[in-house]
């Protein structure tokens, strides 16, 4: 069995990782280099950095934090959050990602998806999405709906029917977060998770919601995804404790669920 990914998520603010809630009320926590050298040398297996606001304010991504970030890092490294087109794209990669994802751009122009997986393999190119429940309707069957900027922006599109068709555009991973679970520690959204896995032949990553390793268990031994954002679990200050990256591994391991320990 393929080994199971554990996946730090950086949400940054003005160059500083924060834990928000729902999308909202985001803490403080560190500078990102500084964030990043320490859950490295914990052994997360990946680390995902979105600069947060970046669509919202209309700016391009923090490049010069991504460059900072980079070289603390032995772990491959995925960056998204205020891309606008192929020129960021591509100064993304210069700055040091191993693979980009894509958000709110890929909604607005999908193109971005199949361009970048042409010049950059599709191995390279994450679709991120942020999803809320709402009522089954002609429009969302499945009744999940992506968001935007930041899950400010309702779009129409279903998360399931979005995922296949950038699937087919050349999206090599996709990461399916629940906005309604983000930081409330609860466990991650089974059913969306598992419906999107279900849907596409590409690796899934959960994310939104893990505050124990039982929550890694159920996602992996329930689901087909293949990574896990723990984000709040190693350093939300709305954790009764945080955990150790070899303390998660271990529940795993012992649970039946293969990692790279």
């Amino acid at each position: 069995m393929k080994p199971k990914r554990l996946i730090a998520c950086f949400d940054i603010i003005d160059g500083y990782v924060t834990k928000g809630l729902k999308f909202q009320d985001n803490v403080r926590i560190d500078k990102a280099e500084d964030v990043a050298k320490w859950v490295t040398k914990e052994g997360v297996d990946e680390i995902i950095v979105f600069d947060v606001t970046a669509s919202a304010q209309k700016r391009p991504p923090d490049f010069a934090m991504v460059v900072r970030v980079s070289r603390e890092l032995t772990v491959p490294f995925i960056v998204g959050g205020g891309i606008r087109n192929m020129d960021d794209v591509r100064e993304m990669m210069k700055s040091g990602a191993d693979k980009l994802s894509v958000d709110s751009i890929a909604v607005r122009n999908s193109s971005i998806i199949s361009e970048a997986a042409r010049e950059y393999g599709s191995g390279s190119v994450v679709l991120s999405m942020q999803v809320v429940r709402v009522n089954k309707t002609e429009q969302i069957p499945s009744g999940f709906e992506i968001t935007i900027d930041g899950a400010r922006v309702m779009t129409g599109k279903d998360a399931i029917e979005w995922a296949k068709e950038a699937e087919r555009l050349g999206a090599g991973e996709i990461c399916v977060n629940s906005v309604e679970n983000d930081g409330v520690l609860g466990g991650y959204d089974l059913e969306l998770t598992g419906a999107v896995a279900d849907a596409v032949s590409v690796p899934v990553i959960a994310s939104g919601g893990a505050g124990a390793p039982k929550h890694l268990i159920d996602v992996f031994t329930k689901t087909k995804a293949e990574a896990g954002i723990i984000s709040s679990m190693l350093y939300s200050p709305r954790m009764e404790r945080n955990y150790k990256v070899a303390e998660i591994k271990e529940a795993l391991k012992n649970a039946g669920v293969s990692v790279n320990i």
